[in-house]
């Protein structure tokens, strides 16, 4: 049996068929590149039962990750995380069957590591020696972790405001650290401008295909652990929307394999907050697409994203499963994340608390019912938001460029 079942690379508006053996980026139409594999062939060679007895991380799922050859594999033990029931929560709630899908215990401490250890590994397995990446924070740290881990140079460039302690993780390693007076947006601008002027990967959300590889492995996982069944409700806190997006097309993978009920996905929630929802504007006026989100700003500082690049792929995967998109307070955020760790006992990170809230908010509405079996996506520990004080590093305006980058030969 192969290693992996990859075909080729798919635009996700046009259809365009592109190498996965060669670096890509997005189509020529500026569209995000997916994923393709041989779902006929595979669903004759692999069974759920031969998973059994593999090691319980992501790459268990080999076949239907991108990375051909396991000499190539980089990884700290991600995946497997755990899918906790959240009694007392669930009680306080008024939901029988709440769940609780918590990223904060894989390594670098966020769901991040998933997209860094496949699209990392990718990477190695198609030669690149360095890349660079604007980031809220997150992703930063896990792509330097693991490029460190590669060999490969990682360029990080993030808003100055990012949490210290995510600050810090990317300058102890073997990566370059650019801070810039601005936001995401504006760190995406100097990345593009980065990659081009010294032939860099661009590794910026949805602008390479293998992240939301590893990300879809929290779907595979889900599926794994509830029997091969779905939940009637799935929750995410979705800035850049990766995490959403790779479960809805981990879910319809399944289904492609026969591996769960064709006939039954759940409603997927986008939950954003009140200072930055681009998508749930979207959602509410039916659009396909979003719009540029003025003066962002929120506690929940990794879905601080004004806007999304596969925004219209987080609102295909809503208006498709009939689910919804949802805002919520800052405030009210705060106040969640203390509840659950004191009901719970797990310290979630304010964007894990703003899914929950959004599932307090939406049984309130009636719009979920109280039997019903929901899953919340925690993306993170909450000890990652620890503090706000840091060392210095080059501070960058948003319309600067990086003249001077030193990156591996």
């Amino acid at each position: 049996m192969k290693f992996s079942y990859v075909t080729q690379l798919t635009c996700s508006k046009c259809s365009r068929a592109y190498s996965p053996d060669i670096v890509q980026q997005l189509c020529v139409c500026g569209s995000p590149l997916l994923v393709s594999y041989d779902f006929k062939t595979l669903a004759k060679m692999l069974k759920p039962s031969d998973l059994v007895k593999r090691k319980p991380d992501l790459w268990r799922y080999h076949e239907l990750l991108p990375v051909k050859s396991p000499d190539r594999i980089v990884s700290l033990g991600e995946g497997m995380t755990p899918l906790l029931r959240m009694k007392k929560l669930g009680t306080d709630m008024a939901l029988s069957q709440l769940y609780m899908k918590d990223e904060g215990l894989v390594p670098t401490g966020t769901f991040k590591a998933r997209g860094a250890a496949v699209g990392v590994s990718k990477a190695k397995e198609l030669g690149v020696k360095g890349l660079v990446m604007p980031t809220n924070g997150n992703a930063g740290a896990a792509w330097t972790l693991y490029s460190s881990r590669a060999d490969i140079q990682a360029v990080i460039i993030m808003p100055k405001s990012a949490p210290a302690m995510i600050r810090s993780e990317v300058a102890l390693a073997n990566s370059q650290l650019y801070l810039v007076d601005g936001l995401i947006s504006d760190a995406g601008k100097i990345a593009a401008k980065t990659a081009a002027e010294f032939n860099l990967y661009d590794v910026s959300t949805l602008k390479e295909p293998y992240r939301i590889e590893g990300k879809k492995t929290m779907g595979f996982e889900i599926a794994e652990q509830l029997g091969w069944s779905v939940p009637d409700v799935i929750l995410y806190p979705a800035g850049g929307g990766v995490g959403l997006i790779a479960i809805y097309k981990a879910l319809k993978e399944l289904q492609e394999l026969g591996w769960i009920d064709s006939n039954k996905m759940p409603r997927f929630v986008a939950v954003q907050a009140e200072g930055c929802a681009p998508i749930v504007k979207a959602w509410k006026e039916g659009k396909k697409e979003s719009e540029f989100w003025p003066d962002s700003r929120t506690v929940a500082f990794g879905i601080n994203v004004p806007k999304a690049l596969g925004d219209f792929l987080v609102l295909e995967a809503i208006y498709e499963t009939g689910g919804c998109a949802v805002a919520v307070n800052d405030e009210e955020i705060l106040k969640e994340q203390e509840k659950m760790i004191r009901k719970e006992g797990a310290f979630i990170c304010p964007e894990g608390a703003a899914a929950f809230l959004a599932a307090r908010k939406l049984r309130k509405e009636g719009w979920i019912q109280e039997f019903e079996k929901v899953v919340v996506i925690n993306t993170g520990t909450g000890l990652k938001y620890m503090g706000q004080e840091g060392a210095e590093l080059p501070l960058l305006q948003p319309d600067e460029r990086i003249t001077r980058l030193q990156v591996l030969p």
